[in-house]
């Protein structure tokens, strides 16, 4: 694949998942492409709309499934309002993948606990999948998932899946004043919920995902929890423009975040300037 040429994606299937949030199914038009594609749990692409731009999203979809990807985005910007306009059959532009991705090969035979808040699901999701579908290489598997209301939860329809499934523990909470009727999940902000929940950090990895607050608070419970910072993973992808190291949004101290992550441990983190 050639990491600087766009290729051309076809959106087979669009899911809304909360009032600004969607999830596109895409399909390469260059069937020998989509031969030779392949991309890692925690990559991300570059994803164009000719006449507006590019933004970077996530994988939201397991590399086992080679027949599609999946990404999920909310409608913030120029670029992403301008994919929330495209339809089912429309044309997207796509390079990538970029970045490094989980260490999906050293969590196996460990416990995983994967902690989401709102959007952070996404790349969360490409995970959870990806274990899923090699179910038998990984051992108990927790989801904690955190979101500001009910309605803005995403993955619904999937959330009920996973709270079905044998050896998979799922936990939900959203912020106090966020509830509704019915719903029977913790009211409390997410890092609460991970300190009552207290996940084994025994032969365990752990992964965070979300709104940079919420990520520093669980980082650093987490290692109050006894986990080593090495065995905590997060992802930095919000810094990230162009993908490739060239317009150095995303240097931070000596590391380009799209090049050397968007995948990091807390060890490395704490390596990092202060100010970051």
């Amino acid at each position: 694949m050639n990491l600087y040429q766009p290729h051309l994606m076809r959106i087979e299937e669009i899911l809304d998942e909360a009032p600004d949030i969607r999830t596109l199914r895409l399909s390469f038009l260059d069937s020998t492409v989509a031969g030779r594609f392949d991309f890692r749990a925690g990559q991300f692409g570059e994803y164009s709309v000719f006449g507006a731009g590019e933004c970077v999203l996530s994988f939201a979809s397991s590399p086992t499934r080679k027949e599609y990807i999946e990404t999920t985005f909310q409608a913030v910007g120029k670029v992403t309002r301008a994919i929330w306009r495209m339809n089912i059959g429309d044309t997207i532009g796509f390079r990538g993948p970029y970045g490094n991705g989980f260490p999906v090969e050293g969590m196996m035979g460990k416990n995983l606990v994967l902690i989401a808040g709102g959007m952070g699901l996404a790349p969360v999701r490409s995970l959870i999948w990806n274990a899923l579908d090699l179910r038998g290489q990984f051992n108990e598997i927790s989801i904690i998932y955190g979101a500001q209301d009910v309605p803005s939860r995403v993955y619904k329809h999937e959330l009920e899946q996973w709270a079905e499934r044998d050896g998979l523990n799922l936990y939900q909470c959203v912020d106090p004043g966020g509830e509704s009727h019915g719903w029977k999940g913790e009211i409390c902000f997410l890092p609460t919920l991970v300190e009552k929940v207290s996940p084994s950090p025994e032969n365990s990895c752990a992964v965070v995902s979300g709104p940079p607050i919420m990520v520093s608070l669980t980082l650093q419970l987490l290692e109050k929890l006894g986990f080593a910072p090495e065995n905590i993973y997060t992802t930095l992808q919000s810094r990230m423009k162009c993908g490739i190291g060239k317009c150095g949004r995303c240097n931070v101290g000596p590391l380009y975040v799209c090049k050397d992550g968007p995948v990091f441990n807390f060890a490395q983190l704490k390596s990092l300037p202060p100010e970051y």
